[in-house]
C-alpha cells in the first residue's frame, strides 16, 4: 500500500435516510465506494466464498442460489451465540474484501467505506471521518414504509436494533440532510468531497 494512503471516510445512516442515493451521488464524482452489504451479499450469493462455512455452521441454510437468508434469519434473530457465529464467518471475510478495496485504490485521495451499521457494530476504527446521512422523521417514515413488505411493525422493529438518528448526527463528522432537494444534497456531499480531495476539510 502507498504510504500516503487515501483519506476513509465512513458513510451510515439509518434506515430511510437515503444513504444509497448519497453513495451514488459520490460515485458519480469518482470517489471509489466500498458498499459493505453488496459485499456480503456477495459472499452469501449463488457460489459465494463463505457457503461452505454457513452450511457448516448452520445446516439447511444455503442452496444453489446461496444463503437461504429468511431461514438463517429465523435461526440466528434473538439467539446472540449464533449471531456471533455467524458475524465470526461474515466480518473477517468482508475486511479482507475492504482491504483489497482499499490497496486496489492506494493511489486515491479519498476511498468511502459504506457502513450501514457503523455506529451498532463499531465499525469507525481506522476512518479518517464518518458522514451521516440524515433526514426528519417523517420523510424517514413515508420512505421506508412505502417499500413493499414494509410495516409500521417492522419498522419499529429495525428502529429499536439502530442507534437513533439524533445521536449519529452528535457523533458524525459530517452530516449530509436528504430532506431537502437533490440538487442541495448533491452540493453537499460536493462540499465534503472537495475538502478532502484539496487537502482541507471544514467539519459542517
Amino acid at each position: 500500500m502507498s504510504k500516503t494512503r487515501p483519506k476513509i471516510l465512513g458513510l451510515t445512516g439509518s434506515i430511510g435516510m437515503g444513504k444509497s442515493t448519497v453513495a451514488a451521488m459520490l460515485r458519480a464524482l469518482g470517489v471509489p465506494v466500498f458498499d459493505a452489504d453488496a459485499a456480503v451479499h456477495a459472499l452469501q450469493g449463488p457460489g459465494g466464498a463463505l457457503l461452505p462455512a454457513i452450511e457448516a455452521a448452520f445446516p439447511g441454510t444455503t442452496g444453489a442460489a446461496g444463503v437461504d437468508r429468511p431461514k438463517l434469519g429465523a435461526l440466528v434473530f434473538g439467539d446472540p451465540e449464533k449471531l456471533a457465529r455467524l458475524e465470526s464467518i461474515v466480518h473477517p471475510a468482508v475486511a479482507e474484501l475492504r482491504r483489497d478495496f482499499l490497496r486496489d485504490h492506494a493511489a486515491r485521495p479519498l476511498v468511502v467505506f459504506d457502513i450501514p451499521l457503523l455506529f451498532e457494530k463499531g465499525g469507525a476504527q481506522g476512518l479518517d471521518a464518518v458522514a451521516v446521512v440524515s433526514a426528519p422523521a417523517a420523510a424517514q417514515r413515508e420512505r421506508v414504509l412505502a417499500r413493499p413488505g414494509m410495516t409500521e411493525e417492522k419498522f419499529a422493529q429495525i428502529l429499536a436494533l439502530q442507534v437513533p438518528d439524533a445521536e449519529k448526527r452528535t457523533r458524525a463528522d459530517f452530516v449530509i440532510d436528504t430532506g431537502t432537494d437533490l440538487a442541495s444534497t448533491r452540493a453537499a456531499v460536493e462540499r465534503i468531497v472537495h475538502g478532502f480531495t484539496q487537502g482541507f476539510v471544514t467539519h459542517d
